[in-house]
């Protein structure tokens, strides 16, 4: 769910208290002395507060330690900053499976300069290269990720050819659904598809919270559907 008043993790009150304490950003984890969070105890930082999408996906990824890349693409589809639908999620895939590959790797400055690499490529893919060029963004964001795992470049090999397999896979698995597009359901099956790959461990049930802010939503035709909501 976005919430846009209230705490961006939860949606709950912040409460003021008269003495600060030490608290971590949720999305930075850095600390700072505060006197606002929110009754759940969340904190944001002023700075990761005012960041646009591309920024916080960055910034979350570099500082995460979690293995599981759902619970990080959720935590980030929560900030205000990223839409419903747009190009930054052509970014967020591959920025969260290099979070999850480096971290279980223990490789936290190659997965900082990884993530870099993708925020520059991933601005090559257009929004709406779903309908437009027949290329999900969500899609081809596994391929970024793991052209960069590979270290591919248009004269590999064998990186050459996973690299395109992996967006080939990521591809089919989202035009199964058809149309029309929906940015959080497409980066679900671009992000399960390297998931089964790597044979990764993550929660058992994902649901999406975010079907109330899609007008387009196949409801209980989406695998993903929370009709709890």
């Amino acid at each position: 769910m976005s919430h846009k008043t209230g705490c961006f993790v939860c949606g709950q009150d912040l409460i003021y208290a008269e003495e600060n304490e030490s608290l971590e950003c949720f999305y930075c984890e850095k600390i700072y002395s505060t006197n606002t969070k929110c009754i759940e105890g969340h904190y944001i930082c002023d700075h990761c507060h005012s960041l646009n999408a591309n920024d916080i996906i960055e910034a979350y990824c570099g500082a995460c330690l979690s293995e599981d890349p759902f619970d990080i693409a959720i935590a980030l589809m929560k900030h205000p900053a990223l839409k419903m639908h747009g190009p930054e999620h052509h970014f967020l895939v591959p920025a969260v499976l290099l979070t999850v590959y480096y971290n279980r790797e223990k490789n936290y400055s190659q997965k900082e300069a990884k993530i870099k690499q993708a925020r520059k490529r991933s601005k090559n893919v257009p929004g709406g290269a779903c309908g437009f060029h027949g290329a999900c963004g969500a899609a081809v964001g596994t391929g970024i990720f793991m052209s960069l795992i590979t270290n591919a470049t248009p004269l590999s090999k064998g990186e050459w050819k996973i690299s395109n397999r992996i967006t080939a896979e990521s591809l089919i698995s989202i035009a199964n659904y058809g149309g029309p597009r929906c940015c959080k359901r497409d980066t679900f099956l671009a992000i399960d598809t390297v998931v089964k790959h790597f044979k990764w461990q993550t929660k058992k049930t994902l649901y999406c919270d975010f079907s109330h802010l899609n007008k387009e939503c196949l409801k209980k035709a989406c695998l993903f559907y929370n009709d709890s909501l």
